[in-house]
């Protein structure tokens, strides 16, 4: 066994120095433990392998340079901890070796705030699991819209799973593609988890808000409804989920709009185009914008590969030029669900998609169109609601003031 303190020693280490962790949380054996048990006889060298996408415990093991026994071993080890069908590319495997091809020690990675030590006894491997503490902090993040609100978050550091997370709050309301100005600020209270001072990931939006010219500052409060959701209200406590999504598409822009005598690009002439145009990438998903039934899916003349579902209060959308359509008539979907891609098909000139929207068989704008507003905060809790807006942005008003250089505190 005490050959196998200088490795697990300097497993420790290398654990450190990649999570942050300080080494008397890692290592807290006594300094002598770690020297060599053999006098002059090398270090253990360790070697780092990172998991890849779609690979197996089994197949990083392997590739590590472990043997095959003992890889076998260490997953049945491995069993009693983690389940090794739940894998994420990223996690990393740290294996010490004393000579070549004799492991004496292996760290398995998972986050800052998990991995799983492994060490050689007569008949298989031990485990040890090592948790840190999860420190949860609320962070405010504040910034002004650049270009796009994508580029302008990814140039704070943060990702475009959050950028979407934040676009999800206003979507009923604001339409990012049409809407959207170079100039525009925005701001939000979140929760981040860390483990030994390294960033886990995010937590729930607390608030947030975006400011546009030429209309009042959009605020959004997440507020808990009393059965542990939080759910999300605007200023004045009203649901911001509503009937309809401004949008069918994220993260795109508009290439043509709503017009009553539009010169067609193909068959020439002032034609009415009643229908809003967003340019993207062919394959780009295409979402329902509110819950209804498919009423037609497939080819469908000029507009190519369509899509039509019937909403509530005699509604209908139209998704046209779809590269291919996800959905069959008849079929109940969802309000976000995916119901096709983006495409040419009929006559396009590119990559886009043509979405309209009908109100009691008679198209109407869909940037215009006022739809139903969500529920409001139930009146017994509607004081409650008010001290915790006010509250959550007093501190965002604070931390991440309008006016200030942009960035995250």
């Amino acid at each position: 066994m005490r050959r196998l303190a200088p490795a697990l020693a300097m497993l420790a280490l290398v654990a450190a120095s990649v999570t942050g962790l300080p080494t008397s949380l890692v290592d807290p054996r006594p300094v002598a433990m770690a020297a060599p048990g053999r006098p002059g006889a090398p270090p253990p060298t360790v070697s780092e392998t990172v998991l890849r996408r779609g690979e197996t415990l089994e197949a990083a093991l392997l590739r590590s340079g472990v043997a095959r026994t003992d890889a076998f071993q260490m997953i049945a080890a491995l069993r009693r901890a983690v389940d090794p069908r739940r894998l994420r590319p990223g996690e990393r495997l740290l294996v010490a070796r004393a000579t070549p091809g004799e492991t004496v020690g292996v760290t398995y990675r998972r986050s800052p705030a998990e991995r799983h030590e492994l060490t050689p006894e007569a008949d298989g491997w031990t485990l040890e699991t090592v948790r840190t503490p999860v420190e949860r902090r609320v962070v405010a993040v504040a910034g002004r819209l650049e270009d796009s609100l994508f580029a302008s978050m990814e140039r704070l550091g943060e990702h475009a799973s959050f950028t979407a997370a934040f676009v999800s709050l206003f979507e009923w309301d604001f339409d990012f593609a049409a809407d959207s100005l170079p100039g525009d600020r925005f701001r939000l209270l979140v929760e981040k988890r860390y483990a030994a001072g390294e960033l886990l990931g995010d937590g729930e939006i607390l608030a947030a808000q975006y400011a546009t010219a030429g209309r009042p500052i959009l605020t959004v409060v997440g507020f808990a409804d009393g059965h542990g959701r939080t759910l999300y209200y605007d200023g004045a406590g009203r649901a911001v989920r509503k009937m309809f999504l401004r949008a069918p598409l994220d993260f795109t822009r508009i290439s043509s709009g709503f017009s009553h005598a539009r010169q067609h690009p193909i068959l020439g002439g002032m034609r009415p185009h009643l229908a809003i145009d967003y340019a993207a990438p062919a394959g780009t998903p295409v979402r329902a914008v509110a819950e209804g039934v498919v009423g037609s899916a497939g080819w469908n003349g000029g507009n190519g590969i369509s899509v039509a579902i019937r909403h509530a209060r005699a509604y209908e959308t139209m998704y046209n030029h779809l590269s291919a359509a996800l959905v069959r008539p008849g079929e109940r979907v969802r309000q976000r669900q995916v119901i096709g891609r983006v495409g040419s098909t009929g006559l396009s000139t590119g990559p886009h998609l043509d979405y309209r929207i009908a109100k009691q068989g008679r198209f109407v704008n869909p940037l215009a169109e006022k739809f139903v507003p969500g529920a409001s905060v139930p009146r017994e809790r509607r004081r409650a609601f008010e001290s915790h807006r006010e509250a959550l942005l007093e501190r965002l008003a604070r931390e991440a003031p309008f006016d200030s250089p942009r960035g995250r505190s």
